[in-house]
C-alpha cells in the first residue's frame, strides 16, 4: 500500500506519501492565498524526495474539510484527478480527525477538542474522546458561544490559539494546521482494521460568500 495524501482546508497546503507502516515523505507550506499554485509541485516534490514513481501509488487520500470553499476544494479536486487517471480509490478523512491524530501524536490524549480558524470570528471544531475517535461535530460556531463543556477542554488547532480568551486550554504544542501524514496514517489504520474511510465529499459547513444578485436589470429581450 502506498497512500499520496494531501489537504488543502487550513492555511497549510501539506501533502505526504505514506507506505511501509510509515511516512516516507512530507512537505508543507503556509499559504492560506496559494493552495493552487503549490499543492502539485509538492506532490512531485514528494514523490521524488521518497524516490518513487506516481504510477506506484495505489491510493489517495484528502482532507474533506471543513474549510473555505476556494482552498477547499483544490485538494479535493486535484485528489479526485489524480485517482481518476491512476485508476486508484480516493478517500476522505474529516481534516480535523487528521489535526485530532496528530495532536495525539504531540501528546494529547483526549478528551479534547480541535478548532481551526473559519474566519468572520467562527471557528470550525469538533470533540473527540481520544485521538482516534470523534464524540461531536464537525460543525461551525462563533467562539465565544460553544459550549462551556467543549470550551472547557484541552484545545489544539489554530482556531484555539486565535480565541484563546474562548477557552480554558488552548494548547501550544499541539498541532495548529492540517497534517497529510496524519491524514494519511490515519487513513492506513482504518484500512488494516477493514473500515474503509468516506468519500472525498466536501465539508463546507456554510453557504458561499457569493450569491446571485436579486433584482438586476434585465438587459436582453
Amino acid at each position: 500500500m502506498l497512500l499520496l495524501a494531501m489537504d488543502t482546508a487550513t492555511p497549510a497546503v501539506t501533502v505526504a506519501l505514506y507506505g511501509e507502516g510509515r511516512v516516507l515523505a512530507s512537505w508543507e507550506q503556509i499559504d492560506a492565498r496559494r493552495h493552487g499554485e503549490l499543492l502539485m509541485p509538492a506532490v512531485d516534490r514528494v514523490l521524488t524526495s521518497a524516490g518513487r514513481k506516481i504510477s506506484e501509488v495505489t491510493g489517495l487520500v484528502v482532507g474533506n474539510g471543513p474549510g473555505p470553499y476556494t482552498g477547499l476544494r483544490v485538494g479535493l479536486v486535484t485528489a479526485a484527478t489524480l485517482g481518476a487517471a491512476l485508476s486508484v480509490p480516493v478517500y476522505g478523512l474529516c481534516t480535523l480527525d487528521g489535526i485530532a491524530y496528530a495532536a495525539g501524536q504531540a501528546g494529547l490524549s483526549g478528551p479534547f477538542v480541535v478548532a481551526t480558524d473559519a474566519r468572520r470570528k467562527e471557528v470550525y471544531w469538533a470533540r473527540y474522546t481520544d485521538p482516534r475517535t470523534r464524540a461531536t461535530g464537525p460543525a461551525v460556531d462563533r467562539a465565544g458561544e460553544l459550549p462551556a463543556e467543549v470550551t472547557a477542554l484541552p484545545a489544539a488547532g489554530a482556531g484555539a490559539l486565535l480565541y484563546a480568551d474562548a477557552f480554558a486550554d488552548p494548547r501550544r504544542d499541539a498541532p495548529r494546521h492540517a497534517s497529510a501524514g496524519a491524514l494519511a496514517a490515519l487513513a492506513a489504520e482504518r484500512l488494516a482494521a477493514g473500515e474503509e474511510p468516506g468519500p472525498p465529499r466536501p465539508l463546507y459547513l456554510r453557504r458561499p460568500d457569493a450569491q446571485v444578485p436579486a433584482g438586476y436589470k434585465v438587459v436582453t429581450p
